[in-house]
């Protein structure tokens, strides 16, 4: 029986990827997938200017990445460290071939990563750089590509910002759940007390609405761009 193809999931900052699909992580490697993490944004020095930001914040936040990741059960992150919150600053061409070589070197079969209807503009910038990362020309490994919503971006750009995240894919998390929510716990700097959307409260809450309308008790919800069969 061939092993299961490699998963990459996409993410612009450190706790989206945990926010966007950590139970499905947790799911996928539990299940023998060989789950891969990519976060291009550095985190956090969006909050002050770049230079004078805390070296040591920053390098907590990376290790918090790190021990997100083994919570999760993936088998690595890579750390890209663009500035946060300004990759429009940045030529696409130069975000995408991140993430193209990391491509050539992981062939994965299915990429998770963010909506670009949310309001934060580098899920939106990553999206995009995801696309021309993964045009499918003749060979490319990539056949799924979804995209997940994330809490305190997704929902707070109150579907004014096109195209709106339209869910059609569900992953069954019951027993994963719980991996998500100690990875989150992980990102101590980035968490928030209820009711914030990245509190433990709420995105328990999330996890059941979405269960509740599959018909099971916790799920996380995607949206297809395209399956190659």
């Amino acid at each position: 029986m061939p092993a299961p193809e490699p998963v990459l999931v996409v993410a612009a900052h450190p706790d989206d990827e945990v926010l966007g699909c950590g139970a499905t992580m947790a799911r996928l490697a539990a299940e023998g997938q060989a789950v891969h993490i990519a976060i291009l944004g550095e985190g956090i020095t969006s909050r002050s200017s770049r230079d004078d930001s805390d070296a040591k914040l920053l390098r907590r936040l990376h290790q918090q990445a790190e021990a997100a990741a083994l919570k999760v059960g993936a088998k690595d992150v890579v750390l890209f460290k663009l500035p946060d919150n300004r990759l429009d600053t940045l030529p696409m061409l130069e975000v995408a071939k991140l993430i193209e070589d990391l491509i050539q070197k992981l062939r994965p079969a299915v990429i998770y990563t963010h909506h670009p209807g949310d309001l934060n503009l580098d899920h939106g910038i990553v999206h995009r750089a995801v696309l021309i990362a993964t045009r499918p020309v003749l060979g490319h490994p990539v056949r799924q590509i979804l995209t997940f919503e994330v809490p305190s971006s997704t929902e707070w750009a109150f579907q004014k910002i096109e195209p709106v995240f339209r869910p059609n894919v569900f992953v069954e998390v019951s027993k994963t759940l719980d991996a998500k929510i100690a990875a989150l716990a992980c990102y101590d700097s980035e968490t928030r007390d209820f009711p914030h959307p990245r509190s433990e409260q709420t995105l328990r809450a999330i996890a059941t609405r979405w269960g509740s309308i599959i018909g099971c008790t916790a799920a996380e919800s995607f949206e297809l761009v395209r399956s190659i069969r």
